[in-house]
């Protein structure tokens, strides 16, 4: 049976169940397996031309035991998370006509139009699988930059057994995006706008970190978090590598880049595990927008906290790429102590420079490049022009950082991940391809719906937000117990 521990070494090791359901480790660490299954090449041959749902049951399989999650309890977690999503493949792979041997691997047809969806799907399915088996009741509070909190609100709607707190930058996410969430008409759906965030999602992250810290509100709430710092959301993300470069290759075996857009490298973490789980990405594009955080890191070996500037590709304006600190602990040399005190010395002076055997070892297979405002424009307004295929701003910039670095890539194909639905981002899409009418592929029905919905929200001012989320949640928990039924 795998188990799970804390990348900073402390407390027990914990089964499957209890990792997911607990979000952090309970030293404030991030929950890691103990080992990491290998895959062979004959395995990933007899996995091809298995559908989404199927190939996911097979890699959810080997870090998840059967005393845990019955092989045909996952079957049915995995078919029902999967049944809202637009395709019935899930994740379509689309060659690119403008852009020489480069595929993109759309992971935006869930139901909130992005990729998140598909990673909170199967988690927060699993989190109520347990909690109905335990007849508990979960407070879920996360953090989001404009895609998590649409996607976490959607499938915690209505499950009677968990509250969703959802807090997001006012201002600082796309008027298509906060009405994926305030238009949700559930009881048990909290959007808050929070004003005041200087460094977006970066500072709300801080707060959640501080209630995780308050052990007797922690335990009082049982509280949780269904972001990229639960092992769920990485181990979900991992099959979208195998499905994509199985839908890519002619041979098993063939080694593929991927370029993926990224902030909080929480999807990257996830591709980086299944490259060291055996799947042949031969290097990985680290996409960074303006912010820039993982580019220094995998540059110059530097960890720094910089001012946040706002980008088209809002979603990753992300300043502490939490999720690295996930993936180094299955790197090359690096022992749970030395992260505790590489986080402890970030934490204290705000940057952090790793020595040269380090940076060797977490930077082999990976290139990063920082993608500018204007690039990203530029590239949108190029592909459509070329074949009227829309990327979001997101897959801009994973277009534009492959397309940067390809004379250290060499030939193998490129598959870029688009994550997210262009709709989501209209005023990007307007300026970036100077129209004042949308094309219909920058709409979708639902944002569209969305539009004519009520509103319902909480606003707090992030100065004030810890104690005021506090005395809101405590609030909702009195009345929920007292009312709630388990279905």
């Amino acid at each position: 049976m795998i188990h799970y521990i804390s990348n900073t070494g402390g407390g027990a090791p914990v089964n499957f169940e209890q990792a997911i359901l607990d979000g952090f480790a309970i030293d404030g660490g991030l929950y890691v397996p103990t080992e990491l299954p290998q895959i062979s090449l004959a395995t990933l041959t007899s996995w091809q031309g298995l559908s989404y749902q199927e190939l996911a049951l097979e890699v959810l399989s080997l870090f998840i035991d059967e005393t845990t999650i019955p092989r045909t309890d996952l079957r049915e977690i995995i078919q029902t998370a999967y049944a809202p999503f637009e395709l019935k493949s899930v994740i379509p792979l689309k060659p690119l006509k403008s852009v020489p041997n480069t595929f993109m691997l759309e992971l935006f047809h869930g139901p909130t139009l992005s990729f998140k969806d598909v990673g909170q799907a199967f988690l927060i399915n699993v989190v109520n699988y347990f909690l109905k088996r335990k007849e508990q009741h979960l407070s879920v509070i996360v953090a989001t930059t404009g895609d998590t909190g649409p996607a976490a609100a959607y499938f915690a709607a209505g499950k009677s057994n968990m509250d969703a707190w959802v807090l997001y930058p006012s201002g600082m996410i796309t008027p298509e995006q906060e009405r994926q969430m305030t238009t949700l008409p559930h009881p048990n759906i909290h959007p808050v706008a929070v004003a005041g965030c200087p460094d977006g999602g970066d500072d709300l992250d801080l707060v959640i970190a501080n209630l995780y810290a308050n052990i007797p509100f922690k335990e009082q709430l049982q509280l949780s978090s269904v972001n990229s710092i639960n092992w769920g959301r990485i181990l979900m993300q991992s099959v979208h590598y195998f499905y994509g470069y199985l839908l890519a290759i002619d041979k098993v075996g063939e080694p593929i880049h991927m370029s993926v857009p990224s902030g909080g490298f929480g999807n990257l973490c996830a591709g980086g595990l299944a490259r060291k789980m055996g799947l042949p990405i031969k290097c990985f594009v680290i996409a960074n927008n303006r912010n820039d955080s993982l580019n220094r890191i995998f540059t110059k070996g530097l960890f720094l906290k910089a001012p946040l500037y706002e980008t088209p590709a809002s979603a990753i304006d992300i300043l502490i790429p939490y999720n690295f600190w996930r993936y180094l602990y299955f790197c090359e040399g690096v022992q749970s102590e030395q992260i505790k005190h590489w986080k402890t010395t970030f934490d204290t002076t705000g940057q952090l420079q790793f020595e040269e055997a380090t940076f060797e070892s977490y930077r082999r297979g990976f290139l990063s490049y920082q993608v500018s405002n204007a690039a990203t424009l530029s590239t949108i307004k190029s592909v459509y022009e070329a074949e009227q295929y829309l990327l979001d701003p997101h897959g801009a910039v994973a277009i534009q950082a492959a397309q940067q670095l390809s004379d250290q890539l060499g030939t193998e194909k490129m598959v870029c991940l688009a994550t997210a639905h262009p709709a989501k981002f209209s005023k990007v899409i307007k300026e970036a391809l100077q129209v004042t009418q949308l094309p219909s592929e920058a709409t979708h029905p639902s944002i569209e719906k969305a539009k004519s919905k009520g509103e319902k929200k909480h606003s707090c001012h992030h100065d004030y937000l810890e104690s005021a989320l506090m005395e809101m949640m405590e609030v909702n928990w009195a009345f929920t117990k007292g009312k709630k039924e388990i279905s």
